[in-house]
């Protein structure tokens, strides 16, 4: 699984935005320093920044008439199986970066998205991402 680069979240199709929002939660929660090889970078930043991106996934479910446990919406939640971030754990150096800052990764550049875009192609998914 990849975290979809910020520009698609408005336009990924159901099964793609519900899989983000099942990926988050599982980063977020003991899949959290786990390796694995698309979504690595997401380890050299603190937990808030996953946060802030989950929330942005979170927005666009909620915009379509999705439910969303509240739960996820508390930055510190980590799920009913982990314990709860601190505040020295959650923000590391990250604690002044905003939802409304994209990317939130630098990873998620240009090329990123072009990776996006032909990973979804050969799903057989064509979007717009200049909505």
């Amino acid at each position: 699984m990849r975290l979809w680069h910020e520009k698609l979240i408005p336009v990924l199709p159901r099964q793609q935005l519900l899989g983000q929002h099942r990926e988050c939660c599982a980063l977020r929660g003991n899949g959290w320093g786990k390796k694995h090889s698309i979504v690595n970078y997401v380890f050299n930043y603190s937990p808030y920044r996953l946060y802030l991106y989950h929330q942005h996934i979170m927005d666009e479910m909620k915009e379509r008439g999705y439910h969303v446990d509240s739960l996820w919406e508390d930055p510190y939640y980590r799920g009913k199986i982990s314990e709860p971030h601190s505040s020295e754990t959650l923000y590391m150096h990250d604690h002044r970066y905003s939802i409304h800052e994209f990317p939130f990764y630098p990873e998620h550049n240009e090329a990123y998205l072009q990776t996006c875009l032909e990973n979804l192609h050969e799903k057989g998914i064509v979007v717009d991402s200049n909505e």
